[in-house]
């Protein structure tokens, strides 16, 4: 399989693979809703505020806007990074003072590990750096640990901002913070944003940027394939990605120099494509050969 795809990158004549589903912020789209999506992790974190609630669905493209974030940050602010944290609050507290790179041992107790915490805010602080703690993956956290997160911003006091909380999550995290008894954690949250799906038009330009990136030098996608990607993956990137890799890979295997709709409809035929079913988007009247078979 990887000399297959070396072989449709020399074919199509790319440097690299456009849709890798590994997050990269160099292939980053900047859509509408991605440009605004960052501004507003960028207006959390500029006006200092407590909490900032970034959602959108599976595959939306919140981590590569996070990675892009996090490498846009300057030297005033110290980041902890936290993926998927789960569990009770005293192993919330714990993966915390992971991320900020503190000793937490497992003899100590939760106000031991408590006071490492405050007493590394208190000292970023008068460093001149307030500290940021970035929880990716956060529709993983219950409401215990929500509540906990609260509880850690009563650090801060009048003016002074020790801490910022930035949660990047799946929209059950919203439906989650709606809850009359996080009503006080809703109050702490001064930046949010939902980021949706793409539409049929930013599809097309999303598939044609990627290209260019991956150095395509000739239109790859006829706009009936780009139609027939959107309405198999609802417009979500990373299920673009996929089934864009896949009818590449069926392209070059069919000598066919574009993608086209028929290409599309026999990935979804085949279903190798598991991401968005067997959706009907072309005619079908196209007989796959493999190239080995001709």
């Amino acid at each position: 399989m990887n000399y297959s795809i070396n072989i449709y990158l020399d074919y199509f004549g790319l440097r690299e693979r456009p849709f890798n589903l590994v997050p990269d912020p160099e292939f980053l789209f900047w859509s509408p809703a991605h440009r605004r999506a960052f501004a507003m992790l960028e207006y959390g974190i500029v006006t200092s505020a407590p909490i900032t609630l970034i959602t959108g669905d599976v595959g939306a493209g919140k981590t590569t806007l996070l990675h892009h974030l996090l490498n846009s940050l300057g030297n005033d602010l110290q980041v902890g990074l936290i993926s998927n944290a789960h569990g009770t609050r005293d192993e919330l507290l714990r993966w915390v003072l992971q991320a900020l790179d503190q000793e937490c041992p497992s003899s100590a107790g939760y106000v031991e590990l408590f006071g490492t915490f405050e007493q590394f805010l208190i000292a970023e602080y008068a460093e001149g750096r307030r500290v940021v703690l970035v929880f990716d993956e956060a529709q993983n956290l219950n409401r215990e640990s929500l509540e906990e997160l609260r509880m850690f911003t009563n650090i801060n006091s009048n003016k002074d901002v020790l801490l910022q909380l930035v949660l990047v999550g799946q929209p059950e995290l919203r439906d989650v913070v709606h809850q009359a008894d996080l009503t006080q954690f809703a109050q702490r949250v001064a930046a949010s944003f939902h980021l949706s799906a793409l539409d049929a038009v930013t599809v097309r330009d999303y598939i044609d940027h990627r290209l260019q990136i991956a150095g395509a030098t000739t239109e790859l996608f006829s706009p009936k394939a780009s139609n027939a990607i959107y309405t198999a993956t609802k417009g979500v990137p990373r299920l673009i990605n996929q089934l864009c890799d896949l009818s590449l890979l069926y392209a070059y295997t069919d000598d066919r120099k574009m993608v086209t709709a028929t290409v599309v409809q026999q990935v979804l035929d085949d279903g190798v494509f598991f991401g968005g079913g067997t959706t009907s988007v072309a005619p079908d009247n196209y007989i796959f050969t493999p190239r080995s078979l001709k």
